[in-house]
């Protein structure tokens, strides 16, 4: 990815409604505009879980524009790379387009302590995968390190 190109991602679970919208939320904050986050899901939910809602809001991200989004193989052939968070097979397949699978436990449902846990865990892994695809943005400090 070169440093004309703005990399496309997009972050896909099953009911787009923690995960993948924790994961586009923090890319989206780190990225200050230089990549494109995607988020949806092969089953979408109704709305994003709200315990994932209260945790996000909390680290100032907002989520209020926020719906789950099906996940379609046009959103991932627009992308230079599909992050799956649990959805497996159930991904459609688009050749050309370098996949990778996050095992991150899934947030829907948990108590305060383990979603907050799991967005950490993101939040390490969207430092990570920034500072691959774009090497020279100055990430700014983690949201979570700061609660």
């Amino acid at each position: 990815m070169t440093a004309t190109h703005q990399p496309q991602v997009v972050f896909a679970c099953v009911r787009n409604g923690g995960r993948s919208v924790a994961a586009r939320l923090l890319t989206e904050h780190y990225a200050q505009g230089r990549v494109v986050a995607l988020s949806a899901g092969t089953q979408p939910g109704e709305h994003v879980h709200p315990e994932v809602a209260a945790a996000l809001e909390q680290l100032g991200l907002d989520t209020s524009r926020e719906r789950p989004k099906h996940l379609t193989r046009e959103m991932i052939a627009a992308s230079d790379l599909a992050i799956t968070l649990g959805c497996g097979e159930e991904c459609p397949y688009v050749p050309g387009v370098t996949y990778r699978d996050w095992p991150v436990d899934d947030p829907g449902g948990q108590d305060e302590t383990t979603v907050h846990r799991i967005i950490a865990d993101l939040d390490a892994r969207v430092r990570d995968l920034l500072g691959e695809i774009a090497p020279d943005l100055e990430l700014a400090p983690s949201v979570t390190r700061a609660r």
